[in-house]
């Protein structure tokens, strides 16, 4: 339950009120997508690092919570990681370590450290952009882009119903414990609270359903259809805006000039570690 309702404190929080939050949604969305495109494509270590590093300077000017923002990254990482760590025993290279048939080469070792550091950055710029952007101006964001209308219309309602569905399962949750129902309780046999559950499930997917059926006549009413344009709000770029973008264009500049010209000044942070 606790983790279900941590979406209303996400939401709540990325309402808040600092420069980076007021920022204009397509822009911040655009400019994370090329922040994360641009560091998948690079082979160079020094490139996720910077962009690492710029992402954490976004992360202190809003004012968010570092820990809270490292124990989301660290709760998204399996997804990616568990590919990572298989990565320095699958490719050919100059042996590192060996121990009967498993082994590590340079080249699986280099290639894993360089997809940890791209993950790193691109949860990163995930959680950024779920902390200062409330989801329905993320999903406004993607309308403005030409999102097919069917899409965006898929999203928009699921943003709404999300919430409508922490209040209906918080309901049901307090009904439960005003009757001293407790998952983890001992005292009651297993099957017995396994079969609340069902029920609780069963009765969220009822609720659900007739939700939609209630929210469907009151759009038809109001005379919707697949023809029905969304509403997007026209907000202008503001001063910020333009030195957020002018931050972000003279960073992807001065990396790809070390990247080009000057690799033989960073080392091992300069090499091409991907796989040959």
């Amino acid at each position: 339950m606790a983790n279900i309702t941590k979406a209303l404190d996400l939401d709540e929080l990325a309402s808040g009120d600092r420069p980076i939050h007021r920022l204009e949604g397509r822009l911040k969305l655009v400019s994370l997508l090329i922040i994360i495109v641009y560091c998948v494509f690079a082979s160079e270590l020094i490139v996720p690092i910077i962009l690492e590093i710029y992402l954490l300077v976004i992360l202190y000017f809003s004012k968010l919570s570092f820990k809270n923002a490292f124990k989301r990254i660290l709760l998204l990482l399996p997804f990616g990681g568990m590919i990572i760590i298989f990565q320095p025993f699958l490719h050919p290279g100059n042996v590192l370590w060996s121990y009967s048939w498993i082994q590590i080469t340079d080249e699986g070792l280099n290639f894993g450290i360089l997809l940890f550091a791209r993950l790193i950055v691109s949860l990163t710029a995930i959680v950024i952009l779920s902390s200062t952007s409330p989801m329905q101006q993320i999903v406004a964001s993607f309308r403005q882009l030409k999102m097919p209308k069917e899409l965006a219309m898929i999203i928009s309602i699921m943003v709404r119903f999300l919430f409508v569905f922490i209040d209906e399962l918080e309901t049901i949750r307090k009904a439960q414990k005003s009757r001293n129902f407790d998952i983890h309780s001992k005292l009651t046999p297993y099957k017995w609270r396994l079969k609340q559950v069902g029920y609780t499930v069963a009765m969220m997917f009822l609720k659900s359903y007739e939700q939609g059926e209630r929210t469907y006549q009151s759009m038809a009413s109001r005379g919707f259809s697949e023809e029905s344009d969304l509403f997007n709000e026209n907000k202008p770029l503001e001063r910020n805006d333009y030195i957020y973008i002018a931050s972000l264009i003279s960073l992807l500049t001065v990396l790809t000039i070390l990247i080009f010209i000057f690799p033989e000044n960073l080392g091992y942070f300069g090499q091409n570690l991907a796989l040959k």
